[in-house]
């Protein structure tokens, strides 16, 4: 069975999440965009076996300590989709406009895209490809948990921003209406930032995104 711990990270408050198997206690940290102590210190914590790096997308808040976590642990980095690769160019230059002092380029070993499948211990994330807010952005999903963790694709009562290199308001709409809503209503998910929610309730009453809005 699938678990999972929330640890919020950096000024941001971004949230990196712990996804582990219960019963092998492998276990894959999602999007560790800085704070690499307190998410190592965590993980010591649960005492679990981190065996990748999962990440949702390639903004610095989001992937500034993944080269600090991959190393540590020694282990690989899959996502996210190859057309975030220029987000990862940019993390050096990025670091000390906002604070990230730790923050270090990295190389991914393996991109994801709509369909692939990322596995560690006996859980298996499907992965969904929803750009708009970076056009390389991907989605976990966890079906048998019906978890998934969004990034900053959608959040609980709002959306992902567009207005930063090449992301796009109507891409985002898109990836949403119809790559995650059709997931089904009871389908909790993860933010990269905030509360939890379901895609039942933000269909209901988001307002940039929910079944009234046209």
């Amino acid at each position: 069975m699938l678990q999972y711990k929330i640890i919020p990270v950096t000024p941001f408050q971004q949230n990196c999440t712990v996804f582990w198997c219960d019963e092998t206690k492998q276990a894959a940290i999602i999007d560790p965009g800085g704070d690499a102590e307190l998410i190592i210190s965590e993980i010591a914590k649960l005492n679990v076996n981190v065996v990748k790096v999962l990440l949702t997308h390639a903004h610095i808040d989001h992937a500034g300590a993944t080269q600090a976590i991959s190393s540590h642990f020694n282990i690989p980095v899959e996502g996210p989709h190859k057309e975030d690769q220029f987000w990862i160019d940019l993390i050096p230059e990025q670091k000390d406009r906002f604070g990230f002092a730790d923050a270090e380029a990295f190389t991914t070993d393996r991109w994801l895209t709509q369909g692939d499948t990322v596995s560690f211990g006996n859980i298996d994330l499907e992965v969904y490809f929803c750009p708009g807010h970076t056009p390389g952005h991907v989605v976990f999903f966890h079906r048998q948990s019906q978890l998934a963790q969004v990034g900053d694709v959608i959040f609980s009562g709002s959306i992902g921003r567009t207005d930063f290199p090449r992301g796009d308001h109507a891409t985002l709409i898109h990836s949403i209406r119809e790559n995650l809503f059709p997931l089904g209503d009871e389908v909790r998910f993860i933010p990269g930032h905030g509360p939890m929610s379901t895609f039942g309730k933000e269909r209901q009453s988001n307002p940039f995104v929910g079944d009234h809005v046209c």
